[in-house]
This record gives C-alpha cells, structure tokens and sequence, in this order.
C-alpha cells in the first residue's frame, strides 16, 4: 500500500490556480488570491472534490449585486 499526499488546486472562471501554501487555510488562500482576483473575495466556494491525486476547490462568481438583494421583489404602480 502506497500512502499519497493530496495536493489542493483552487479553480475559478475556467483558471486553475496552484495553492500558494499548503500550510493556508482555505480561507487564507481566498484572501491570497483576492488580490489578482477581486471577484473571489465574495464567491462561492465549493469543495474539494478528490480529482486524481488533487483535492479540487471551485470559487464561483456570486449572482446578483448587494442592492438587489436589499431591495426585494418590485411592485407594480399605477404608472407601469
């Protein structure tokens, strides 16, 4: 029996980013990588997923902006 390291890879919009440090939390690689990537600061993440011998973790863009969420549904006026 051969034990392996697993290796993390982060991916985002189709881009596969190597871990920076393996010694890094998830959290504190999404921090890393908010700075060339400032859409990852808010996204998604999902994961890992065992690929290979490659633990996956998938940060996906958040739908919506904040005002949309703070305003709710529309409503009809007379004017519409």
């Amino acid at each position: 029996m051969t034990i392996e390291t697993m290796v993390r890879e982060f991916r985002y919009d189709e881009i596969r980013l190597p871990d920076p440090n393996p010694r890094l939390s998830v959290d504190e690689v999404r921090t890393a990588f908010s700075a060339t990537y400032p859409e990852i600061a808010t996204a998604a993440l999902t994961g890992p997923e065992a690929v290979g011998n490659k633990l996956v973790y998938h940060f996906a863009k958040a739908i919506g902006t904040k005002d949309d969420q703070e305003e709710g549904p529309r409503r009809a006026s007379a004017s519409d």
